[in-house]
């Protein structure tokens, strides 16, 4: 017995391709009808939208939400 007349048990076993022509059905996984079973339907990450509701500022292109700005108050030296 050599390396190359050794076998495998078990064949693998082929995956199920979902799509057209497929033994999935007609509708291939996409359930009937509605907006999200027609082509073209992605969904949009939520980071996408976060980014759009915040306020373009001057000067800059992508800069996130800013937070409240601190101000340090000084005291008066004696002199």
């Amino acid at each position: 017995m050599n390396l190359h007349e050794i076998s495998p048990i078990h064949k693998n076993k082929s995956k199920k391709r979902i799509g057209r022509g497929g033994k999935r059905g007609t509708y291939s996984g996409k359930g009937m009808k509605g907006q999200k079973s027609r082509a073209g339907h992605k969904i949009r990450p939520a980071s996408r939208d976060l980014i759009q509701q915040i306020p373009k500022l001057r000067g800059s292109k992508n800069k996130g939400p800013r937070g409240k700005t601190k101000t340090i108050a000084r005291k008066k030296s004696k002199r």
